[in-house]
């Protein structure tokens, strides 16, 4: 009888009896919106990251917010790498700005600043540099373009907690820079994100605007207490996070720096076994300072990645693809559209292999086999 093969699961959430003790937390308060587990989560968040942060229900809310805490509105333009998750573009769109599809560099896979510029109008507000599976790529040229353009700068940093740019984690340093902590993240609260900036004005606007723009309630709510008596003066959401993810999140956010090796050590055997074959090609290939979220690869010469995408499923090995360029997406393409030739090269190569904290060397040792001999066959 042949046995079946062992299921490697493309992601999944990494918790264990210390999240599940937490969430007794608010359970056992009877008060699960945002209360002193939000307070707490955002007070250990600063600590951490060294500034202000301010947390929300989703990854997405906060890149929204953000946007709309610096003033980016109807008739304003964002530049955006187009091989990002749809969640930054609708980010932009639901603020009712323009996202401008930039192209990418093939090396790592994020904004290809030189291309930015080029798609610079009259109405560029603002440069989205999305952090792809963990790295930061130019980074400090985005900044250095923003500065001579009179732009902000919004990261979506989604992928990126934990990783380490100039000696300081992602989110110490920036304009203003966002998180997910989705279920699969670097850490998760759950669902949920957060805005980190040390502008005081965007960090009220938000504030605000996550609890429908009712002005002060984050005060209110962190004293337990409801605003009866209040204004409202900007367009707001209904987009705090609840206590049920902040307790989820406090948990995670101690266990950091262990979730963190493990990740590094996974991408690093990922790397070391992968090294001698000369079709496939690590996105990231430093670890010491970069978290990985994901483990995307690019294979040359691929004919037909739902192929071998269908050999590794039915080999155990689940596998993903990061991402599928907007502009190629009907809502966000655009007839004046000028070419982004890398974004669609590069996607047609990508394949993203098994990487979360609860795997270990032997099975990433199965993936790379199990990889290596498909591939030979195709």
């Amino acid at each position: 009888m042949t046995s079946k093969p062992r299921t490697i699961r493309l992601s999944k959430a990494s918790i264990g009896d210390a999240e599940k003790q937490a969430v007794l937390r608010p359970l056992d308060r009877e008060y699960l919106g945002m209360g002193t587990e939000v307070q707490g989560f955002e007070t250990e968040l600063e600590a951490y990251l060294g500034r202000p942060a301010v947390c929300v229900a989703t990854g997405t809310a906060a890149l929204q917010l953000a946007l709309q805490g610096i003033g980016i509105g109807p008739g304003d333009e964002v530049l955006v790498p187009s091989l990002t998750f749809v969640a930054s573009f609708q980010a932009i769109a639901a603020t009712g700005a323009t996202p401008v599809a930039c192209d990418i560099r093939a090396d790592s896979c994020m904004l290809d600043v030189a291309d930015a510029r080029r798609r610079l109008t009259a109405r560029t507000r603002a440069v989205m540099p999305v952090h792809y599976a963990g790295g930061v790529g130019d980074l400090d040229q985005v900044y250095a373009f923003a500065r001579d353009e009179g732009l902000r700068v919004v990261e979506d940093a989604a992928h990126a907690f934990g990783t380490v740019h100039h000696g300081k984690p992602v989110g110490a340093n920036g304009d203003v820079v966002c998180f997910s902590f989705d279920g699969i993240k670097n850490i998760t609260s759950g669902e949920g994100g957060c805005v980190v900036t040390d502008d005081p004005e965007t960090l009220s606007r938000v504030r605000d605007a996550r609890l429908l723009g009712v002005e002060n309630d984050t005060s209110a709510r962190f004293s337990g207490q409801r605003s009866w008596d209040f204004d409202v003066t900007a367009q707001g959401w209904r987009y705090h996070m609840s206590d049920i993810m902040a307790a989820i999140g406090r948990t995670q956010l101690a266990r950091r720096e262990s979730l963190a090796e493990k990740r590094q050590a996974l991408a690093k055997r990922y790397a070391q076994r992968l090294g001698a074959s000369d079709r496939i090609a690590p996105v990231l290939t430093r670890f010491d300072d970069v978290v990985p979220h994901i483990f995307p690869v690019r294979i040359a010469g691929l004919p037909d990645r739902d192929v071998l995408r269908l050999q590794l499923r039915d080999r155990g090995v689940e596998t993903g693809v990061h991402y599928r360029p907007n502009h190629l997406l009907t809502f966000f393409a655009r007839s004046d559209q000028a070419p982004l030739p890398i974004a669609e090269r590069v996607y047609a190569e990508l394949l993203s292999l098994p990487l979360h904290p609860d795997l270990d060397d032997s099975d990433i040792d199965y993936v790379c086999a199990q990889l290596l001999e498909a591939l030979s066959a195709i």
